[in-house]
């Protein structure tokens, strides 16, 4: 006997799930195809790895994070800044690189660095601690 279905309900396979598209995913489509290429979420961000590096992170919330941060060592600022002029250092990370949003040259800018990515560009990307490295150093002492 088939499960009778409510008239004024559609069937449950019926309704739609609206998946929101992220306001950056449009930089990090050109990585897609790259072999090596991962999209993770991490702390609110979507983070781009390319051969196992961390480049790029997409932060799509209120400022300060909101727009493109580039995935750097300190050695590397000057001349990715010279490169790109809008790139300054975070302001809660100033470890990495910050392409604000709200820069006017924003979306050339962002292109013009996800294709230094792609060129695998070697002051752009950090190795991320082997997992044990950042549980521990994540503990504190004490804790459980």
């Amino acid at each position: 006997m088939k499960p009778r279905q409510s008239p004024i309900r559609p069937p449950r396979d019926e309704f739609l799930r609206v998946v929101p598209v992220h306001p950056y995913a449009w930089l990090w489509e050109p990585l897609e195809a790259e072999a090596g290429f991962l999209l993770r979420a991490m702390f609110g961000t979507k983070a781009a790895y390319l051969d196992g590096k961390l480049v790029l992170c997409f932060a799509a919330r209120a400022e300060p994070w909101q727009g493109v941060l580039v995935c750097t060592a300190r050695p590397h600022h000057a001349s990715l800044q010279a490169e790109f002029p809008p790139l300054g250092r975070h302001p809660i990370l100033p470890k990495w690189l910050y392409l604000p949003d709200a820069t006017d040259a924003f979306e050339a800018t962002a292109e013009r660095l996800v294709a230094a990515v792609r060129r695998r560009d070697p002051r752009i990307g950090v190795a991320p601690p082997p997992k044990g490295q950042r549980r521990a150093a994540g503990r504190r002492p004490g804790a459980r």
